[in-house]
């Protein structure tokens, strides 16, 4: 995630719909990937002072306050491209849930970011009913700080994906709530964005991989996804992961099956490319070692959104060099490490394998 820049030269941030400095309204816009300063326009519409273009509020910012992406005046819809992939929102009659889904917007549209950066497909629901993607935001009742995620069996609502429907359950955003679950599923690393990540990749091995002719490259790196879902799960919770699970997965959870595995290893490789774009845009430099842009964008082309992820090797060493740092930040400040993971040669491969795949598709 970068910065961006106010017209009168402030920083923005992702998240921000003012800027503290000049105090004109701020608005990101999808089509050109920016946060932009905007002006009133005579006709209650909005002019992005980045392109001179107009736009509308999405109806989520005007009536709930909780997005700042904008709709083109040219686009038929009320919702952002973000909001309008919605398919259930939480209940708002609770006060808290508007909190909590203000913190779900955002870790939703931090997802999109980078599958719009890396020039992935999002088909939506309206374009593909059966297997478009789209969110569901529920919640069920809390019994003594517990809730339902995909890690636990007997509530009703359970944070997954299926066909395409990505459902997260409200109270992962609720920090308290999260914390609790991450404790007693031994689980050192419990993110929002994290979640929507994860789920993300199950839509896009239902998308990239599933009835295509890389299922078979695929089966030699993750295992048969044919193997029954239900009963690796009940041997994963029944007996946990395998001792020697460190050697051949990138986290415990995604030795449970193939699925979960892929799963797992495309949302580290969304941690990755994220974060080190962040570093890139703040100039940070490591033991004498630029942090180079993630994705490189051909300037020449930009008409046509053509881009390409940088190699992989470097995009790997830098994320390496900076998570190592950002380790010892946390430490120094006397918290949990940052990235709490160690990558064996056999989850880099599986990295790897996710790379050339999304560099194959953003061509």
């Amino acid at each position: 995630m970068k910065t961006f820049q106010c017209h009168c030269g402030n920083n923005l941030h992702f998240e921000n719909s003012q800027c503290f400095s000049c105090s004109r309204m701020v608005g990101y816009l999808p089509d050109e990937s920016q946060l932009s300063a905007l002006e009133p326009s005579a006709d209650g519409n909005w002019l992005a002072l980045l392109n001179k273009q107009t736009y509308r509020l999405c109806k989520n910012n005007v009536d709930y306050n909780v997005c700042n992406w904008m709709v083109s005046v040219d686009d038929q819809h009320r919702l952002c491209v973000s909001c309008r992939l919605n398919h259930i929102i939480p209940n708002l009659s609770t006060a808290q849930n508007l909190t909590l889904w203000y913190r779900v917007e955002l870790a939703k549209r931090r997802l999109l970011y980078t599958l719009y950066s890396l020039r992935l497909p999002v088909v939506s629901r309206e374009q593909d009913p059966s297997k478009g993607m789209g969110f569901e935001f529920l919640q069920d009742e809390a019994v003594g700080g517990e809730f339902s995620n995909e890690l636990t069996v007997g509530h009703s609502i359970a944070t997954g994906h299926n066909l395409g429907m990505i459902t997260i359950n409200l109270l992962e955003a609720e920090h308290g709530s999260r914390i609790e679950m991450r404790d007693k599923m031994n689980e050192r690393y419990r993110t929002l964005l994290g979640h929507f990540r994860h789920e993300s990749g199950h839509y896009y091995w239902d998308f990239l991989i599933k009835g295509t002719d890389r299922i078979d490259s695929f089966r030699e790196l993750f295992g048969d996804e044919r193997l029954d879902y239900q009963q690796s799960l009940k041997s994963y919770y029944d007996q946990g992961p395998p001792t020697f699970w460190r050697d051949i997965w990138i986290s415990a959870y995604a030795s449970t099956h193939a699925w979960e595995d892929w799963a797992e290893t495309w949302a580290h490789y969304l941690h990755m490319v994220d974060t080190v774009e962040t570093a890139h845009d703040f100039g940070f430099r490591i033991h004498g070692h630029d942090v180079s842009p993630p994705v490189i964008i051909d300037n020449t082309q930009m008409s046509s959104g053509y881009c390409t992820p940088a190699s992989f090797d470097e995009l790997f060493d830098d994320w390496c060099r900076l998570s190592v740092a950002l380790n010892a930040l946390n430490r120094s400040m006397g918290m949990d490490d940052a990235y709490p993971f160690v990558i064996s040669n056999t989850s880099l491969n599986k990295l790897r394998y996710i790379h050339q795949i999304v560099t194959e598709i953003s061509h």
